[in-house]
């Protein structure tokens, strides 16, 4: 399900944008990423990119949010330097925002056709690690 970009939406890309402005510089940090937790603080972070790989922004993001004493985000979005605009994440980023947050809507789209997406939108027919199986694969037969 699609919806447009709320107030609280806006000041998100905003924020991102700002990161990716005055934070990327050169070839080492390209991307910034800003994810607003449930009490609506806004976490920013920006990718470190080296040649044998290195985290999205929407990775440092999740750590910087953990630092930070936020453990669930609502929404993410992330913004390229240069006045790219909002890019739509990684397969992996969209593979580990799930992971961490089923319930995440992230931000995508050009323009005026910006919208926040369920992360689930972006992913469908996702891969589910092992370790986050609901419970009733590994009730006993008895119990299901």
């Amino acid at each position: 399900m699609t919806s447009a970009l709320r107030p609280g939406d806006r000041e998100l890309v905003e924020a991102a944008a700002r990161v990716a402005r005055t934070r990327c510089r050169g070839d080492n940090h390209t991307m910034a990423a800003a994810g607003r937790a449930p009490d609506g603080r806004i976490v920013t972070a920006v990718n470190a990119y080296h040649f044998t790989g290195g985290p999205c922004a929407e990775l440092v993001l999740i750590g910087a949010a953990a630092a930070q004493g936020v453990y669930e985000l609502d929404t993410v979005v992330a913004v390229g330097d240069r006045d790219r605009g909002v890019v739509p994440p990684c397969g992996r980023c969209r593979q580990v925002l799930l992971d961490y947050f089923p319930a995440v809507k992230v931000v995508v789209g050009r323009g005026d056709h910006v919208r926040a997406v369920p992360i689930t939108d972006l992913l469908p027919e996702s891969y589910v690690w092992a370790d986050h199986q609901v419970e009733a694969d590994t009730a006993s037969p008895t119990e299901q």
